[in-house]
């Protein structure tokens, strides 16, 4: 359902989000190269919404305003201590027919979740995102509970919630009077207007409060290959900076550790950055039988500057000869250090190829490795 009717969307963003541990303003993090609030407002820039009101800190004004600069669609107001106070100035300030208010913490939710919530609105005069709940809900009082409400009948309340402007505004006025604190717009306007209509919410629609919010929720992967030959005259092969005897060498520009070369490329696409043959080219005699492992802390240094760390790693290794497993610990010991990671966060594993192809006929090694990034 549409109907031609003029749309604000109200954001809050004045928190400080002390729980979330950081030294500044949450919404001002980056998540996946760049701020939260970033994310969150192009959820709302679509045609359908007139307007973006962001109701900001006077301390964040002037970053959040560089931020959104050359945006005409997005005005910044001055946010409150309380969100009933950063809304409330954000609704004076509302020239659309419609309001949607939304969490600026939120910055998973989709243009189908805004998109509904207007419908609703348009139908029922009031649209909630909400989820059913999922797990038991208790009344607690010292400790002890009293009472367990029927689960059937409890939701998990999300913005955004949508509006008719002028209801809401005279609902947050009639509040404003009283003494009673309302946690969300849906509670005002129930007190004051009438019982609100709940739509569709999501699951991923989370809202980023504490640390650990941060790191469950952004990571990149990446997957690299590299395969070498056989045929260097020389006792051994280097994987993972471990020498393993071997009846030849692997044939490359650099020592050949096949394992390493791999393990960079994942490194270096879950950053989104090129591959290890673009920064190691064979051409550059710089890399000429270099250590891969001083490679790999190259690797780390380019990462470490787009924001993001090793997570976890996983490597793959096909070889119908040598025979590793007496060398796969002490490979996982090597990445962990150079990784800078516990040892149980790096997994090696190792198989032939059953005799079949360049791998099974004891011509080459391929590895295969998986990486996991987390942002610092």
């Amino acid at each position: 359902m549409r109907a031609n009717k003029t749309i604000t969307a109200a954001i809050c963003a004045a928190g400080k989000g002390e729980r979330a541990g950081f030294s500044k303003n949450k919404l001002l993090v980056s998540l996946c190269g760049e701020p939260v609030l970033k994310k969150t407002v192009a959820a709302f820039d679509f045609p359908a919404i007139d307007e973006i009101i962001l109701a900001v800190s006077p301390a964040n004004k002037a970053e959040i305003g560089e931020l959104f600069s050359g945006n005409e669609k997005i005005r910044l107001v001055k946010g409150g201590n309380t969100r009933f106070e950063s809304v409330q100035n954000a609704l004076r300030q509302a020239t659309g027919e419609i309001v949607l208010i939304h969490d600026g913490a939120r910055p998973f939710v989709s243009r189908t979740m805004i998109e509904n919530c207007i419908d609703c609105t348009l139908q029922h005069g009031s649209g909630i995102c909400a989820i059913p709940a999922t797990d038991t809900i208790a009344v607690g009082e010292k400790g002890k509970i009293i009472a367990v409400p029927d689960r059937t009948s409890l939701w998990q309340i999300q913005t955004p919630q949508g509006f008719f402007t002028e209801e809401l505004k005279k609902a947050y006025e009639l509040a404003s009077s009283g003494q009673r604190s309302y946690t969300d717009d849906s509670s005002v306007y129930a007190a004051f207007i009438g019982a609100p209509t709940l739509c569709d919410g999501s699951n991923e629609n989370t809202k980023l409060t504490h640390p650990q919010d941060f790191e469950k929720n952004f990571a990149r992967v990446g997957f690299g290959v590299d395969t070498h030959a056989f045929g260097k005259m020389q006792n051994y092969i280097v994987l993972c900076g471990v020498r393993v005897p071997s009846e030849s060498g692997l044939l490359a520009h650099s020592d050949g550790d096949v394992a390493v070369h791999a393990i960079m490329d994942a490194l270096l696409s879950a950053a989104g950055l090129n591959d290890i043959g673009h920064y190691f080219p064979d051409t550059d005699e710089k890399w000429k039988n270099a250590d891969s492992m001083q490679m790999l802390d190259e690797v780390l240094r380019l990462i470490r500057a787009q924001g993001y760390a090793v997570k976890n790693l996983s490597v793959a290794i096909q070889a119908e000869k040598p025979r590793l497993k007496n060398y796969i610990e002490e490979m996982k010991t090597r990445l962990a250090a150079a990784l800078n990671v516990d040892k149980n966060a790096v997994g090696i594993t190792a198989g032939t190829n059953e005799k079949l192809g360049y791998v099974g006929e004891g011509k080459g090694v391929t590895v295969y490795a998986t990486a996991l990034l987390k942002e610092i």
